[in-house]
Formats: C-alpha cells, sequence, structure tokens
C-alpha cells in the first residue's frame, strides 16, 4: 500500500517456469474458465436428461470458436494495420491479443455448427446454458488481465488505485476489477434465474440478458478504461463501445421476445416466468 493507500502491484505475469515450459496466470485462468464451464453444463445437462458425453464436445467447440474469434477481432479491430503489414503474426497467439466481442462471435457461430447435428439441443435452448458459464469467464479473464497488468484504467487519485509498476507510476482505476465484479454479478443472475426456471425458461430469455447485461457494463466501463485501439484517439467513443452496440441491440430483442415466448412450442404461456 503507498502514502495514499494506492494498490501498487507489481506481480510477473507468468506462474510458473520450469525449463522450456512456460505457464502465465492468464493461461491459468483462461483454462480455468474452461474447466469451470464444462462442470457447470455438465451438471445443466444431468439435469435436464440430456447425454453429458456430448458435453465434451460442446466445450471443444467453444474453445475453438473463442480462440479463432477473439484473436481475428483483436487484430481486425484494435491493431488493423500492424496485422496488415505482418499477417503471419496472427496466429501468434502465445504473445496476446484477444478481444471478448470477437471471441462472442466465434462461440455463436461453432454453437451454431454444434446444434446443426443435435436435434435434441437447439440454438437457443444451448446459448441459454452456455451463458451461465460464459458470465464466469469473462470474470475470470479480466482477472487474468489484472495479473497481466494489461486493459489499464484512466489515472485517478481514489484511494483504491492500482499502480501497475510494470507498466508506469500512474494510480489508475481497476476498471479490469470493476468488470470482474460485474460479471460475477450477471453469473449470479443468470445462475439463480437457471436454477429456479430451468427448462421452463423461455427460449432465449437467458441469453438475451447475458447479452443486454454484459454489453452494457462493458459499454459503460469503457468510459474508465485508456484507448486500446490506436487510432481511436479521437472518437467520441471507443471501438468496445461501438462493438457493443450491436450486442445490447439483439440482446433487448431475444429478451423481448423471450417474454412473450412459451417454454416449449407445446407448453401455455407462464406470465410467472418473465423477468
Amino acid at each position: 500500500m503507498g502514502f495514499l493507500g494506492y494498490i501498487y502491484w507489481n506481480v510477473h505475469p507468468e506462474l510458473v517456469h520450469l525449463g522450456p515450459v512456460t505457464i502465465r496466470w492468464y493461461g491459468f485462468f483462461f483454462a480455468t474458465l474452461f474447466v469451470a464451464g464444462y462442470l457447470l453444463l455438465r451438471w445443466q445437462f444431468r439435469l435436464e436428461h440430456k447425454n453429458q458425453k456430448d458435453v465434451e464436445n460442446v466445450v471443444v467447440y467453444m474453445f475453438v470458436g473463442t480462440l479463432i474469434g477473439a484473436r481475428l477481432a483483436h487484430c481486425l479491430f484494435y491493431d488493423p494495420a500492424y496485422y496488415w503489414k505482418h499477417p503471419a503474426e496472427i496466429i501468434a497467439l502465445w504473445e496476446g491479443g484477444l478481444a471478448s466481442h470477437g471471441g462472442a462471435v466465434g462461440i455463436l457461430i461453432a454453437m451454431y455448427l454444434y446444434t446443426r447435428r443435435r436435434q435434441d439441443q437447439p440454438f437457443l435452448w444451448l446459448l441459454d446454458r452456455i451463458v451461465v458459464s460464459a458470465a464466469l469467464g469473462g470474470a475470470l479473464i479480466r482477472i487474468g488481465n489484472v495479473f497481466n497488468s494489461e486493459i489499464l484504467g484512466t489515472a485517478t487519485q481514489l484511494p483504491w488505485a492500482f499502480v501497475f509498476q510494470r507498466v508506469d507510476a500512474v494510480p489508475r482505476h481497476p476498471v479490469q476489477l470493476y468488470e470482474a465484479v460485474a460479471y460475477l454479478l450477471i453469473f449470479a443472475v443468470l445462475l439463480n434465474i437457471y436454477r429456479h426456471k430451468r427448462e421452463q425458461t423461455p427460449r432465449g430469455l437467458l441469453f438475451g440478458i447475458f447479452l443486454v447485461s454484459t454489453f452494457t457494463a462493458r459499454f459503460f466501463l469503457e468510459f474508465f478504461k485508456q484507448p486500446q485501439a490506436s487510432y481511436e484517439q479521437n472518437f467520441s467513443i471507443s471501438v468496445g463501445q461501438w462493438l457493443s452496440v450491436p450486442f445490447v441491440i439483439a440482446g433487448a430483442v431475444l429478451w423481448w421476445r423471450a417474454n412473450g415466448r412459451p417454454a416449449t412450442s407445446d407448453a401455455p404461456e407462464n406470465p410467472e416466468l418473465r423477468v
């Protein structure tokens, strides 16, 4: 702790370094989110009498979709000039650079491809289940960003400011932790709705709530972040905010439609299911 109560952060980003093998904190949290997602989805499949062997396939699809989508979005939206000149660097995942908006799109595409071959697991039904673990995963990723001393907040004099000593001596908003707390709250809300409604939840409701709450939080918390794209210095709102708007709109439409839709095609509408 500093004289003004600032938190001085100088944690090394590497968790374990054994010869040629290096495990970084970010990689640890990234792996943890998929382990947690696997366990949560397995629990959901068991509750709803689905084939639990399918969970492994879902997680593999999610992993590949997240990685490809997040990497391509980072290259396309946050540093396009560099990757246009160095296209081979796009596959250099070990150097960092993943964008959550692209990860979301990658998951959507992956889940669409997966559900095309699963008649008992419709697209919206599956999305309503995986967003529970996705919210938790978002929190874990942001904690990983803290350990990496990245996605920095704007300067502040607030007593809980972080000084990321591996970067500079400026006290900043710990915006990564703001986001982590927001996503944990969203996770708690989604989990609570799922536990009480489960298969009675109208299709698309949890997914819609997730999109609206997650990307609304992302939109407002971007005001506390340093610009992440070199070309956005003169933008009225950041690249992250522009990318969040379509997700919020899509989520609002899904939420609205779900509130007028029964849980199943042959079930009567239950007003008590509305959120």
